[in-house]
């Protein structure tokens, strides 16, 4: 259970001194806590599910991906080392990441699936595949990929 090794992490990393694994794991526990919280305002009670954890945990890493980008076009070295080194920590606790090969046939599965033809099929395609493959999948090479196919 991801909340099991997120705490044990967050437990370990303050015994070794590790801020910086520290303060991300906090992160990610408050930012998991206040999705249970909506999530038990609409009457589910366990919080939100495994898979909504897994998604959350990859928002997070395309968001300090995007943070790289701006920090480098920046001259801030220095913060887009420290955001690497966030995502670091954020991937060890998702599943090993697809392969390309891997990602273009479960694409090509759920377009068969799906009988998507048009761009504008793009978004049922991409809601199969995150259904599937949450937590193992990029979704923006996928999201890049689907759109190749169906255009």
């Amino acid at each position: 259970m991801p909340r099991t090794r997120l705490s044990a992490a967050l437990k370990t990393a303050m015994k070794e001194k590790n801020g910086r694994a520290v303060s991300t794991l906090r992160l990610i526990l408050a930012a998991l806590k206040d999705r249970d919280i909506a999530a038990r305002g609409k009457g589910n009670k366990d919080g939100i599910s495994v898979d909504e954890i897994l998604g959350l945990l990859q928002s997070m890493i395309k968001q300090r991906r995007e943070s790289i980008k701006l920090y480098e076009q920046g001259g801030r070295m220095e913060l887009a080392q420290q955001e690497a080194e966030e995502i670091a920590i954020i991937e060890d606790f998702l599943p090993a990441q697809m392969s390309d090969d891997n990602i273009a046939a479960a694409i090509d599965a759920v377009i068969n699936e799906a009988g998507a033809t048009t761009l504008k099929d793009m978004g049922k395609v991409m809601a199969g595949l995150k259904e599937k493959h949450a937590g193992g999948m990029d979704f923006s090479k996928a999201s890049a990929m689907v759109k190749e196919r169906l255009s």
